[in-house]
Parts: C-alpha cells; sequence; structure tokens
C-alpha cells in the first residue's frame, strides 16, 4: 500500500493557508477531476477522492490541528481512516459549489441533487499503559451506537420530489428571481421513510450495541484524537455513516516518567554502592535491563539509554531512557557502622574537592552525624 501524501501538498497550499484558499484549491481539483469530466480515468477518480479527503481533513479545524500536530497519525495512519467513498466527497459538494450543480442530475450533483446527511461523530477515551503505548495494540471496545433498522424503506419526499431542494420563484422589480434552499422537511436528504419497523425511529435508525476493532498506532500520546471512519452514528434515511473519535488517555507508569519520546528513571543507590561501582536494575517499558554504575559515581549523574524509550509517532527513530542516579544516605546506622565512617571521616578520599558538583551531599553526611 502507498504511503499517503501529505495534505497540504495535495491541494498544492500552504501549511499556513486560510481556510478560503483551502477551499478555493480544492474546488481547482474537484472541478479538473470530477468524475463526470474524466469517465473511466482510474487515475483521476483517485485525484478526486485524494484531494477530497485532504479537504475533508484541512477544512475542518479540529481535525486540521490534529494534522498539524501528528500527521496522518491523527487521522488514523493505515489502521483507521481508510479514505472517503463518492458519498462522502458528494456530500461535501453543497458546501463548495453551492447550488449551482445541484438538481436534475446536472454535473456535479450527488446523483439526483439531493443531499447525503451524514451522521453524528461519537466520542469514547482509551486508557492506555506505556507498553501498550510503545508497542501499538488492537483494541475492541462495545459503542453504543444508532444503527439503520432493518425492515426499513424508503420514498422519494413529496415536498422536493426527491432532489432535496425546493425552488422559489418571487417577484422583483427586476423581474422574477429563482432561489433554492434544503428541503426543510426531509432535510435535503431527499427521502421519506415509507415502511418501517416497530425498533426504528422516524428516520429509520435504532440503537443498538456495536463491538468496533481499533487498532492504535505507537507513540500515541495523552489527548491525542484518531478518527475511525465510518464508525460513528449511522446516517438518517440510510445517510453516511459518522466516526468515531478516540481520544487516548496515559495509565501513569509506576516508576517511568514520559517526556515525549523519552522516559525517565530514578535510580536510588547506596553510598558504598556509589564508591565502590555497582550493577543495578531498572525497570524498562518492555521488562528490566541491568546498568553499571561505575565507582565514584556523584549523586545526580544521568545516564542515558539509547534507544530505550518510546517511539515517534508520526517518524521513524526512538526515544532514549534517561536514569536519574541519586545516591541513598541512611537515616539510621548501628555503633559498628558509625565507627567504621568515623575512621573514613579523616580519609582524603572522603573529603570533597572544591569543584565537587555535590558539595550538599557531604555536608548532609557531615549532619547525620553530629
Amino acid at each position: 500500500m502507498s504511503e499517503k501524501r501529505d495534505y497540504y501538498e495535495v491541494l498544492g497550499v500552504a501549511k499556513s493557508a486560510s481556510a478560503s484558499e483551502i477551499k478555493k484549491a480544492y474546488r481547482k481539483l474537484a472541478l479538473k477531476y470530477h468524475p463526470d469530466k474524466n469517465e473511466g480515468d482510474a487515475d483521476a477518480e483517485n485525484k478526486f477522492k485524494e484531494a477530497a479527503e485532504a479537504y475533508e481533513v484541512l477544512s475542518n479545524s479540529e481535525k486540521k490541528s490534529r494534522y498539524d500536530q501528528f500527521g496522518h497519525a491523527g487521522m488514523g495512519g493505515g489502521g483507521f481512516g481508510g479514505g472517503m467513498n463518492m458519498d462522502d466527497i458528494f456530500s461535501q459538494f453543497g458546501d463548495i459549489f453551492g447550488g449551482a450543480f445541484g438538481g436534475g442530475g446536472g454535473f456535479g450533483g450527488p446523483r439526483g441533487g439531493a443531499r447525503v446527511v451524514k451522521g453524528s461523530n461519537l466520542r469514547v477515551k482509551m486508557k492506555l499503559s506505556l507498553q501498550e503505548i510503545a508497542e501499538g495494540v488492537q483494541k475492541k471496545i462495545k459503542v453504543n451506537k444508532l444503527v439503520n433498522a432493518p425492515g426499513v424503506t424508503y420514498k422519494d419526499c413529496s415536498a422536493c420530489n426527491g432532489t432535496g431542494r425546493v425552488t422559489r420563484v418571487s417577484q422583483t422589480f427586476l423581474g422574477a428571481m429563482q432561489t433554492q434552499s434544503t428541503c426543510n422537511v426531509c432535510r435535503g436528504a431527499g427521502k421519506m421513510i415509507d415502511k418501517k419497523s416497530n425498533d426504528a425511529d422516524a428516520q429509520g435508525l435504532k440503537r443498538q450495541e456495536e463491538v468496533v476493532e481499533i487498532e492504535i498506532p505507537a507513540g500515541v500520546e495523552e489527548g491525542m484524537q484518531l478518527s475511525v471512519t465510518g464508525k460513528g452514528n449511522a446516517g438518517p434515511f440510510n445517510g453516511i455513516p459518522g466516526d468515531l473519535i478516540v481520544v487516548i488517555e496515559e495509565i501513569e507508569h509506576e516508576d517511568l516518567r514520559r517526556d515525549g519520546e523519552h522516559l525517565h528513571y530514578d535510580a536510588y543507590v547506596n553510598f558504598v554502592d556509589a564508591v565502590m561501582g555497582h550493577s543495578i536494575e531498572i525497570p524498562t517499558v518492555s521488562g528490566k535491563a541491568k546498568i553499571k554504575v561505575e565507582p565514584g559515581t556523584q549523586s545526580g549523574k544521568v545516564l542515558r539509554l539509547k534507544g530505550k524509550g518510546l517511539p515517534h509517532v508520526q517518524r521513524y527513530g526512538q526515544g532514549d531512557l534517561f536514569v536519574h542516579i541519586n545516591v541513598w544516605t541512611p537515616k539510621k546506622v548501628s555503633k559498628e557502622e558509625k565507627e567504621i565512617l568515623e575512621k573514613l571521616r579523616g580519609s582524603d578520599n572522603f573529603t570533597p574537592s572544591p569543584d565537587h558538583h555535590d558539595k550538599g551531599f557531604f555536608q548532609r553526611m557531615k549532619d547525620m552525624f553530629q
């Protein structure tokens, strides 16, 4: 599967482009690659869909913000969106082209001019552990949503004759003026329910629980929103389903702290191990690792474990794990231990040099025995 192109590149606009510039660029491409003008041209149809998908994201302030921050991963990457179908695209045309191409099966009209009604989006929160974030994960969740009720049949709306739009003619001093507006009976769908089952509502829908499988890409962050196309509420009158918006919540790790793609861990070593050197075991996202504390390690030293952090959600590479060494000072010592420490007090090796980075440590040691 080929990698998706950058949406700004698809529309040929800068990242700083205004909403009107984005709309103008899409309108130009939609006219150029429209299937009615390029019948049988698969490449033109793909470009038509690609431009529509780019516009669908960049024209929506919330989706544009997610895309600017996380790229295609914020839209669901390979596991989420899956692109737009023709019904999705033609449902946009009322906003882009107004009534210029509506009605009568004219160019650009979504098959007879009726507007395909899109269902509402659903929003769910998903809690993920640090390990799930590091590796990526597939989740199955139950969603209570509106679906198309079985046994429902539809007919053309009698108010607009199935066009979804109502034409009105008024007389002015310039002569007869004709205006079009969305039909307020069918809300532009061009359809009405002919027969419905007992459990269907006035729009042919019913509420039902559905299991949705979601693929979470590695490296997602707290507050990130991923969109699962077509898994929201069903559209009224057999319209287009809305999307399922997944909001990421991160479960705090017991030992590790996250900073973007990097991780931090506070390691406590005793005084003897800091002086003599010692191997210690530390937690990582995937398990445990052993590191060497060199002899003479000072409190506050930071060790870097390259590549032991989290993957980048938008690009290649892996963050690092930073281990912060803290030399632990005992609050109580035995009489025998105190005698040993007293013997060491006068040793040159236990006297801090003027350039020592942690003079406070030795002061604490002194205060402890006074």
